[in-house]
């Protein structure tokens, strides 16, 4: 049953990701990868609030676990920064691998404190 629910939180995850990509290019053009940066960030405070929460393990495998899971791309991420050092452009890959990991992070502290405040007594 667990692994039903990750599937069903991944096939809406990983297409919103390819859509929120497509926007991002469509909006911000290709030189920075933007749509990535996005899902990740966001995927990484929507964990940090569920993990927070108390939700059931069903709930927590089919919107962590399967949603955030899909939506958010470490391969993507990586292969972003090498195709940047490729051509040359270091210290932006430098910087998208610096403001991915710091947002991604601090967006998840965000999420799991606003977890706590929510599910604090008074």
């Amino acid at each position: 049953m667990t692994a039903l629910l990750v599937a069903l939180g991944a096939a809406v995850g990983a297409p919103l990701r390819y859509l929120t990509d497509q926007v991002m290019r469509a909006r911000f053009g290709t030189a920075f990868p933007w749509g990535t940066l996005a899902v990740n960030v966001a995927g990484s405070f929507l964990l940090g609030l569920l993990l927070g929460l108390p939700l059931s393990p069903g709930l927590v495998a089919l919107l962590g676990t399967g949603f955030c899971g899909a939506l958010t791309t470490y391969s993507t991420f990586s292969w972003e920064i090498l195709a940047m050092a490729r051509r040359r452009e270091r210290i932006a890959a430098a910087g998208y691998a610096l403001l991915s990991i710091t947002a991604g992070v601090g967006a998840a502290v965000i999420g799991g404190a606003l977890a706590h405040s929510l599910s604090s007594p008074g």
